[in-house]
Order: structure tokens, then sequence, then C-alpha cells
């Protein structure tokens, strides 16, 4: 991972602000109507997702998913335009 990347981070629960602190700089959050906390942000090499992990880790959020996500482009390769 070179690039910054934007994750998604699921965790179950209705994360409180405490929880979030530390990453309230680097992410975006919201509830969900299923009882989970999605969180948004982007991360800039392995060792600042692996630092997520390990500080959600640390107050015992349930992690439910990571994952990059990935920007769609209007035009795909292969693709053919009107």
């Amino acid at each position: 991972m070179s690039d910054r990347t934007t994750y998604e981070i699921v965790i179950r629960g209705r994360a409180s602000a405490r929880l979030l602190r530390p990453l309230l700089d680097d992410f975006t959050f919201d509830h969900s109507s299923e009882g989970t906390t999605r969180l948004v942000g982007e991360v800039t090499d392995a060792a600042h997702l692996h630092g997520l992990y390990a500080h959600l880790a640390s107050v015992n959020a349930e992690v439910i998913s990571i994952s990059p996500l990935i920007a769609t482009s209007p035009h795909q390769p292969g693709s053919t335009q009107p």
C-alpha cells in the first residue's frame, strides 16, 4: 500500500465518542439501524491500518469488517463511449 486508501471499518454496536476519539481526526462515522457503527477514512499505509485495528482491539470493539473502498470511474477500461 503506497498511496492513501479510503477504508470502511464496521464495528458491532453503537460506538461512543470516547471510543472513537482517537479516530475522529481521520474518520467520519455513522450508526446504522442494524446496530453497527461505520467508520470511513483515509489510511496512509499498512502500519496505520494495523494501528487502527490495535486501538479497536484494545477497547474490545468487535470488528465486523475492514475493507478498502474502490473508487468507481464512469469510464472503465474496455468500455465503449457513446
